[in-house]
């Protein structure tokens, strides 16, 4: 669907250029220097920064992890991994789900401290149920054996399966995700559809088992919209909200769902103070990475981003200056969602300098942030209760709940859309009554984002 929309690049882009970079490219597709509705074909590289060194993203047991954990660490981490090969934990919490695929050791300095800072609670009060979804097949041994598939000869090799946080390649708007979604709102206009910005659902009128109407607010107008079907991608808790007859204890599930909010601040800089000590050619000869996981529990950055590596095109001058967002988890309403624009950019930038990012003396050219309300479902509180919730929502005949916030379900971008396509396939098959299909997405133990080796 991606590429019918946005088709990959035929012409090598800015950097694939300059860098003389040999990358797939697509026979008659667009030329990205001349043509913006286009995919780029990019390396995804994402590494672990922890105590001022880069691991890499799943941990591999090789010479640079041996390096920079030094010769005893990683004996205790291997011993501890055997360990949980051979004295497996119940999957009662996140902790034992990570430890029963890492061992404890690796668990403690790669997953602990990093889960805590994202959801503002230990993993050992967190559901299993996040890293089921999240991390599937993820493990140590999964690791070893992408590394050796890549040792056997091309032709020699199964069709397997590659987990998805192991993917080296990945297609991107040559503007970023939102391009994306601009170019569907495009498509969806010219079919004769309308988008309403603006409108903020505040009831929904349920009778005789169906939605009849929505009301909305409109700059302070009501307006009503009658339907016969209707598709939520709304947080579960705002949809409950606005609904009339339901019980109280559905209502007091709904109120209980958590959430964690995300706060990314855009810093525009000269250069980085990390050195490119990889085999990929970058412009500026800036660190490959797209994501940097900073595991440091002294700085309360969970993530860093680097466009420049995302796109060239997002970056005005990505030869000489570097666009890096910086990943803040918290809850919206408290002490640090709050925070003005200019503590922001004063507490990114201290936190940069105290992980050796940047340089004190280095020059800040801009800075802009960004906040984003109920960026991630979460597993705890009243979650545990989330079936009789989605029954009481399965029985409304006309509802049909999709998407990450729709569903409470902390799914990546190809599950969420994976759900609305379920629905609309049942709708069109007149099969409208029936939502296992869409609710199953992402819950069965195959992984479906997965790459074909």
């Amino acid at each position: 669907m991606w590429q019918e929309l946005m088709p990959l690049q035929g012409k090598p882009s800015l950097d694939d250029a300059l860098l003389q970079r040999n990358i797939p490219l697509s026979a008659n597709g667009p030329d990205p220097e001349k043509e913006d509705c286009v995919m780029l074909t990019r390396n995804r590289v994402s590494r672990i920064y922890y105590k001022k060194h880069f691991f890499d993203y799943p941990v591999k047991i090789n010479f640079n992890t041996i390096r920079n954990l030094g010769l005893f660490t990683t004996f205790i981490a291997g011993v501890s991994y055997l360990r949980s090969l051979l004295r497996k934990l119940p999957e009662n919490s996140l902790e034992n789900f990570y430890i029963n695929r890492f061992g404890r050791k690796l668990y403690s300095m790669f997953f602990e401290g990093y889960t805590e800072k994202l959801w503002g609670r230990h993993p050992n009060i967190i559901s299993a149920d996040w890293g089921a979804q999240r991390v599937k097949g993820l493990s140590i041994v999964a690791v070893i054996k992408n590394i050796f598939s890549k040792i056997i000869p091309k032709g020699l090799r199964d069709s397997k399966k590659v987990e998805t946080s192991l993917i080296e390649e990945f297609h991107y708007p040559k503007y970023g995700p939102g391009q994306l979604w601009e170019v569907t709102a495009n498509h969806i206009r010219k079919m004769g559809g309308r988008i309403l910005f603006g409108h903020c659902v505040k009831k929904l009128n349920l009778q005789d088992g169906a939605i009849k109407e929505i009301v909305c607010d409109h700059n302070g107008d009501e307006i009503r919209f009658g339907g016969d079907l209707f598709i939520s991608s709304m947080p579960i808790k705002d949809l409950v909200a606005g609904l009339n007859d339901v019980p109280q204890e559905v209502k007091t599930i709904a109120v209980g769902l958590p959430y964690r909010d995300f706060v990314t601040v855009g810093v525009l800089v000269d250069k980085l103070n990390l050195k490119n000590e990889s085999k990929l050619k970058t412009l500026g000869n800036i660190i490959p990475d797209c994501w940097i996981y900073v595991q440091d529990t002294g700085v309360k950055l969970g993530r860093i981003q680097i466009f420049n590596n995302w796109s060239p095109y997002m970056v005005k001058d990505p030869q000489r200056s570097v666009w890096i967002g910086l990943e803040y988890f918290c809850s919206e309403g408290d002490s640090f969602w709050n925070k003005s624009p200019e503590e922001w950019k004063e507490l990114g930038i201290a936190e940069l300098i105290k992980i050796g990012v940047i340089n004190k003396e280095d020059p800040v050219r801009d800075f802009h942030v960004e906040k984003v309300k109920k960026a991630y479902p979460a597993y705890f509180d009243t979650y545990s209760q989330i079936d009789q919730l989605i029954d009481h929502l399965n029985s409304i005949q006309n509802l049909y709940c999709v998407g990450r916030n729709g569903q409470h379900r902390y799914n990546n971008m190809d599950h969420s859309m994976v759900t609305a396509f379920e629905c609309v396939k049942n709708i069109l098959s007149n099969q409208p009554a029936s939502k296992d299909n869409i609710w199953n997405v992402n819950t069965e133990k195959e992984y479906h984002e997965e790459k074909k080796g």
